[in-house]
């Protein structure tokens, strides 16, 4: 292990999805794992195999299709657990196996009822079975933030000798402040005789706020992986941000004497991915990713960045991939302008296609006249919500809108690939009446419980996004729609989650055929 490197955990699709009102579809993960994989992290953990089959299936689509960082599942210390993590992880070119078990007093007496040895040894058996799947296997002591140095050393002695490679410290409830984390760092290395054969890891939540602090004051004291989600998301307060400790340590390398790998110039559209689809805004003054983080509007800054960059700004835009240029993009430019466009943004000829980009953008630069940075990612995040195999197309939509008590929505749906189907309804707004319209045609009774509609840039022709959160089959489903009428932006978002409501059906269906054989 290379002692000037740091190596990137991220846990966005595991971790931080666990807080998402709404599960990702396989789809949605597997464009966030191609991201994050593009961002440059060492350790990708992106399921928890053994909890559903659909996250099993996430899990080993992404084992499948994902190159380059290790492909990492969670498992408890259980047999079921590391056995179903294992046949997930299979098809991996790198293969971690990540299991946990509680260790401090409160944990063992209250959820585990056990004692530390009886866990221990739980451990240690989990160890070994997830051992004969791969070389590479992580061991967590959960909630270690809240454990003694003596417990930990105890539990973490035995857990390398079964065969763990790298030893994860999670402060599980956001429970420590940096120096007395740092400490619990320093004794596992003075007192684990055996700490020099595996790497030592963290995992902190914000509870406190102090997730990214205890995890860089870890470093310092010896740590060599930090566990993240991009954006900070995760349970409760969330986790470290990936972002953050990427560039702490990025901008600070002279006092910490250590690097990363992750590609800073791809954190911009990263953090704006995982925004979008996660369906979980960045606040405006968020470090690193912010809409204010390189703002300024104080007379006595602006003047100062005026006169050199670094009097107020300790980074620069460009660093993290946000471009502070911008061409004029009207129905006059042609498709190798929006091709540079793209390709000065970040994204390469793999993340689009250039006909289908600029089709759209035609048609909607006929609408606005000049089309910005923002409306063509705009443009770019709408085709990757359509797939060819929808099971629902919506192929017309006329909504009719009044002062009065009635409106009406008049819509056209292709089902099954069969001729399109139109039907026209009430309701108390035109989006009602669209959804009204759905229900009918569908048979699917969607119970909406949360409507949010955010603009995709400025002015009154800026795109309208949509999205909603709704339950069916006893789960909730996120759909997003764009378009410049807000109206079409609603009833796209509905059609999405007519198609992931279609496409869980599917997989309950296979799941009862599996099991009546």
């Amino acid at each position: 292990m290379n002692q000037d490197k740091v190596i990137i955990f991220d846990t966005t699709l595991r971790d931080g999805e666990q807080a998402l009102r709404a599960s990702l579809s396989k789809r949605e993960k597997l464009q966030i794992a191609h991201a994050i994989a593009k961002l440059g992290a060492d350790v990708m953990e992106v399921g928890f195999p053994v909890s559903s089959p659909g996250d099993f299936d996430a899990v080993k689509a992404i084992a499948e299709q994902v190159k380059g960082p290790i492909i990492c599942g969670l498992a408890r210390a259980m047999e079921k657990d590391i056995i179903a993590c294992g046949e997930a992880l299979a098809p991996a070119e790198k293969r971690r196996i990540h299991t946990f078990i509680a260790t401090s007093p409160i944990h063992l007496e209250h959820k585990l009822q056990k004692t530390l040895e009886q866990a221990t040894e739980m451990a240690v058996k989990a160890i070994k079975l997830a051992k004969t799947y791969t070389d590479d296997v992580e061991f967590s002591c959960e909630d270690a933030g809240r454990t003694s140095v003596a417990d930990l050393a105890y539990v973490i002695e035995r857990a390398i000798d079964a065969g763990a490679t790298t030893i994860n410290i999670p402060d599980t409830v956001g429970y420590t402040e940096p120096t007395e984390f740092a400490e619990i760092i320093a004794g596992i290395k003075q007192t684990v005789p055996n700490i020099d054969k595996a790497i030592i890891s963290v995992h902190c939540h914000n509870d406190l706020g102090l997730a990214v602090a205890n995890s860089i004051a870890a470093v310092q004291a010896g740590a060599r992986q930090i566990e993240c989600t991009v954006n900070g998301i995760g349970e409760r307060a969330g986790n470290c941000a990936l972002e953050e400790v990427a560039m702490i340590l990025q901008t600070r390398q002279e006092r910490f004497g250590v690097s990363t790998n992750i590609k800073s110039e791809e954190i911009f559209r990263t953090s704006k991915l995982v925004s979008q689809l996660c369906n979980m805004p960045v606040q405006q003054n968020k470090a690193i990713v912010g809409a204010n983080a390189f703002a300024h509007s104080s007379g006595i800054h602006q003047d100062g960045i005026l006169k050199a960059q670094n009097t107020y700004e300790i980074m620069k835009p460009e660093h993290i991939g946000m471009q502070s240029n911008e061409l004029n993009l009207t129905s006059r430019s042609g498709r190798h302008v929006i091709q540079h466009r793209m390709t000065e943004m970040g994204y390469s000829d793999n993340d689009y296609n250039l006909d289908d980009i600029y089709s759209d953008f035609l048609l909607l630069a006929d609408k606005k006249g000049q089309v910005h940075d923002y409306d063509l990612e705009a443009i770019l995040f709408d085709q990757q919500l359509k797939d060819d195999s929808d099971y629902y197309k919506l192929t017309s939509l006329q909504g009719l809108s009044s002062n009065s008590a009635v409106n009406t929505a008049t819509v056209g749906v292709s089902i099954g690939g069969e001729d399109a189907i139109y039907k026209a309804e009430t309701g108390n707004g035109p989006i009602e009446a669209a959804y009204n319209a759905l229900k009918q045609m569908t048979h699917i009774d969607l119970n909406i419980i949360d409507f949010k509609l955010n603009s995709k840039g400025e002015g009154g022709d800026a795109i309208g996004q949509v999205d909603i959160i709704a339950q069916s089959m006893g789960r909730n489903f996120h759909g997003t729609g764009l378009a410049t009428d807000i109206i079409h932006a609603g009833v796209k978002a509905y059609i999405h989650v007519l198609n992931l409501v279609h496409r869980a059906q599917q997989v309950e269906e296979i799941k009862e055929k599996h099991q009546s054989i």
